[in-house]
């Protein structure tokens, strides 16, 4: 999928509901950083990842807003697995609509945008891989410590692995 946004450019403001029901909207997030995290509760990849993604958010004061785009995770699986895993905000995007804005197919995917809703980086958390599944480097990590110090990520893009998003069946 060819993005529609680019890294710099106005981040596409969305609304989602949480586990709860409870709207939340990204421009409410303007003054914090905030990472949009496409997200499963089944993916193996995602599992992986979540523990370093916390700690780098957490470490950068950031926000995390996980998004479980899958259409075949039921509200209880999402619940379970992300209180499991210590995440906190999981929102749920079941018609891929916020997926497809942002071009996100596979999870993990991350999207960092800062304090004035600008896209800054996207792509894969870090740099582990099938065959060598121990991250060397957190592209996330390194994106959040740029943006917090004035700086452009480098990269600001980088390729996304892992689980492909389940869509919805169409109607």
């Amino acid at each position: 999928m060819e993005p529609v946004i680019r890294t710099g450019e106005a981040a596409p403001d969305f609304e989602l509901p949480d586990l709860d029901g409870h709207p939340h909207r990204l421009a409410s997030q303007r003054g914090r950083l905030t990472v949009l995290h496409f997200w499963s509760a089944v993916c193996p990849w995602t599992e992986r990842t979540d523990g370093r993604v916390l700690a780098a958010v957490r470490a950068a004061e950031a926000d995390l807003w996980s998004i479980a785009a899958n259409a075949d995770e039921s509200l209880d699986v999402l619940r379970r697995v992300a209180q499991a895993r210590g995440l906190g905000l999981v929102l749920i995007d079941r018609g891929q609509r916020v997926a497809d804005l942002y071009a996100a197919a596979a999870t993990p995917h991350v999207f960092l945008v800062d304090s004035e809703g600008v896209l800054r980086y996207h792509g894969a958390a870090d740099d582990a891989r099938y065959r060598d599944p121990q991250p060397r480097r957190s592209y996330l990590a390194d994106a959040l410590h740029a943006v917090r110090r004035g700086l452009a990520p480098d990269p600001a893009v980088t390729m996304t692995y892992g689980c492909a998003i389940v869509r919805a069946a169409e109607a």
